[in-house]
């Protein structure tokens, strides 16, 4: 008996002994493709691997916390876990109806009080910290770290280093005054070599190792703690995460006051309270880059939902007045920022069956950062209450700091007077506090059912999946760009990038729709009669390509009763999906998504500068007869951008479409059985 005791505590040490020394893991994907090589020695690495191929080279990742303990150095394992997941996650508000959630798991716990999860996917990768203590601390500094084979090309938004408000934390050499931007820019496609390390550069990024497939860099379930920039190291292909100090010091000023400015910080990037979750460090793995235009990875791995009543959430489409400056003709009122005005947009709204009108901009006392002052020339009341009788919700713009100082007064009162809810602009940072802000200002909407449009805001993490009344997000050089940039500026090209890069992170607030539509050499910005550029059936098509479940009609009433065709057809289109597929695509050339609602499927496509010639695929349709309503553009869309085509047809029995391209141009067309 007593050596049977003996025995069994023998075996037990020598397993614990075993897991003690032992200094590399593998995990591998569901499907063994991928698989992930984790290192622990002096200090903590992984490498990445597909099929043989080495994708990632050993990247370190690390934590310094502010008593000097570092998180991933000289770690001692304590623990190890393996888990597999298989189930499908209800998507309500997305791009389909459920998410596929397949992956294989390690987790490893460390003396210290602290752990690493490592997940690997069919199509990614990710890990994350996590804290297992009781006790509050600092994290001064995290590493993350991308380590590449080569030299290969990037696709990749930098901040824009001009026009930022300065104040007096501003040094020569630092990041600060990047610290504090709209995150919006077109592309580089550029070698990680030719990288600018004097600007940050904004994430999701993509890296193609020169074949069809490519590789995006992402974070998901940002709660709590800074969002994540890049920069490139001392070694052409490494690049290192770059996080904007904790606020020491936030003062009332910016734009019109409505922002937070910083003028001073403090030695460390985030406050935690004892056992928490960090950030996933995402690492996505397409075989072709196309795919990246229908990838689910920040919404799987976002926290679930914290609301369990989400039937009052209402996606939709919105009438909006700022875009195209009250610009009406034909009536007997002086169009502006007045009850007429939005009256009539109202009636247009409800016409068309819009579920929204977003009362932008001016609504409200400039300067006073109030959004109880409302400006004489609008009586909210009288408008909430005409728009309710028309089926129509009223969404209101608000200013970060205006929203930030009364978030509960303002909820509770907004939202007892029949307001549907809030577009909150300039943010325009991403340190803790303001990432705290975005999670409070979701969860004190969601308690008086209030919708959110982040504008002014970094790029999502997942957190429509855990506040679904989280409907959009900005974080994108959209549409409204237009009525400012340079004729140099490339939105067509900029248009075909975003869906496999920007896209991969979230919905975003373009706000489509422009019916003043120009060729390369004719665009002009104007503020007052902005125009987009490209044709028209290119702005038709972004609202089934661009990801968007709140999205705009940027253009004026007249605008749209000047074309009620294509009108018709844009205001028909779904904003949330059932299913989503990828037809074909390349970064920066051109883009074609096919996605269903109910019975009915939309295809929208679009093209660079170049003029195309596209044939689809179209056999994901179950087996009958459908009938098809395409727009395309016209022989002389290249001279006149607004010229398209109407075609009504079958779907022929092999499934196959061809569709032609002007040069900036797109195609859309609807799908349903006969």
């Amino acid at each position: 008996m007593f050596m049977g005791r003996l025995i069994l505590v023998l075996l037990f040490f020598c397993n614990v002994t075993v897991v003690f020394s032992q200094k590399v893991f593998s995990l591998y994907s569901p499907d063994n493709c991928l698989e992930v090589r984790i290192n622990i020695g002096e200090k903590m690495e992984y490498s990445v691997w597909k099929g043989g191929e080495r994708l990632l080279c050993n990247s370190s990742l690390s934590m310094l916390l502010g008593d000097g303990q570092k998180w991933g150095h000289r770690a001692l394992v304590r623990k190890i876990q393996r888990r597999k997941a298989d189930r499908n996650i209800s998507s309500p508000f997305y791009k389909k109806a459920h998410v596929k959630d397949c992956y294989n798991e390690l987790e490893l716990h460390f003396r210290g009080d602290y752990g690493v999860i490592f997940r690997a996917y069919n199509d990614g990768v990710a890990y994350r910290f996590i804290s297992t203590g009781k006790k509050s601390f600092v994290v001064k500094e995290e590493t993350v770290e991308y380590c590449f084979p080569d030299d290969w090309k990037s696709h990749v938004a930098f901040v824009r280093t001009q026009g930022y408000h300065k104040n007096n934390l501003s040094q020569e050499g630092s990041f600060e005054d990047q610290f504090f931007k709209s995150f919006v820019n077109t592309y580089s496609h550029v070698s990680l070599s030719e990288w600018d390390r004097g600007r940050l550069a904004l994430v999701p990024i993509v890296v193609s190792p020169g074949d069809e497939s490519a590789i995006c860099i992402a974070e998901s379930d940002v709660l709590n703690y800074p969002g994540l920039y890049f920069n490139r190291s001392d070694n052409k292909n490494v690049i290192r995460g770059v996080f904007a100090p904790y606020p020491k010091e936030i003062r009332q000023g910016g734009f019109n006051d409505l922002q937070g400015v910083v003028y001073s910080r403090e030695p460390y990037i985030a406050r935690c309270e004892g056992a928490r979750s960090f950030p996933w460090r995402v690492f996505i793995v397409a075989n072709q880059e196309c795919q990246l235009a229908d990838n689910d990875m920040i919404y799987r791995l976002a926290s679930p939902s914290c609301i369990e009543d989400i039937s009052w959430i209402k996606p939709g489409k919105c009438a909006w007045e700022w875009w195209n400056d009250c610009n009406l003709t034909g009536v007997d009122f002086r169009t502006g920022l007045n009850n007429e005005t939005y009256r009539y947009f109202i009636d247009f709204a409800s016409s068309h069956g819009l579920e929204y009108l977003v009362i932008d901009e001016g609504w409200s006392a400039r300067g006073q950062a109030d959004l109880f002052s409302v400006v004489p020339e609008i009586d909210l009341e009288d408008l909430i209450y005409y728009a309710r009788q028309k089926n129509v919700g009223i969404i209101l713009w608000a200013g970060y700091y205006a929203f930030y100082r009364n978030m509960e007064a303002v909820c509770r009162y907004y939202s007892e007077l029949g307001v549907k809810g809030f577009k909150i602009d300039f943010m325009d940072r991403n340190d803790q506090l303001m990432v705290a802000f975005h999670e409070e200002a979701a969860r004190v909407a969601a308690k008086y059912k209030l919708l959110i449009d982040f504008h002014g805001t970094y790029p999502p993490t997942g957190l429509q999946r855990t506040y679904p009344n989280v409907v959009n997000f900005e974080a994108v050089q959209g549409l409204e760009h237009m009525k400012w940039a340079a004729p140099s500026v490339d939105q067509v090209t900029h248009d075909v990038t975003i869906p496999f890069i920007r896209m991969v992170a979230g919905p975003f607030d373009y706000t489509p729709g422009a019916m003043r539509n120009a060729i390369k050499s004719f665009y002009r910005p104007n503020r007052s009669y902005p125009m987009s550029q490209g044709t028209r059936c290119r702005q038709m098509a972004e609202y089934v390509v661009f990801e968007s479940p709140l999205s705009m009609l940027c253009d004026s009433p007249t605008e749209y009763e000047n074309d009620s065709v294509c009108t018709d057809f844009i205001v028909d289109i779904p904003t949330v999906w059932d299913s989503t597929i990828v037809l074909n695509g390349k970064i920066g050339k051109y883009v074609t998504i096919a996605r269903k609602k109910g019975n009915v499927w939309y295809v929208g496509a679009m093209t660079d500068w170049s003029s195309r010639k596209l044939s689809l695929d179209l056999s994901f349709l179950d087996k009958g007869d459908y009938v098809m309503e395409m727009f395309q553009d016209g022989k002389n869309a290249d001279r006149v951008a607004t010229d398209y085509k109407r075609v009504m047809g079958i779907v022929p029995d092999n499934r196959r479409i061809n569709i032609d391209m002007a040069p900036g141009g797109g195609c859309v067309f609807r799908v349903s059985k006969k």
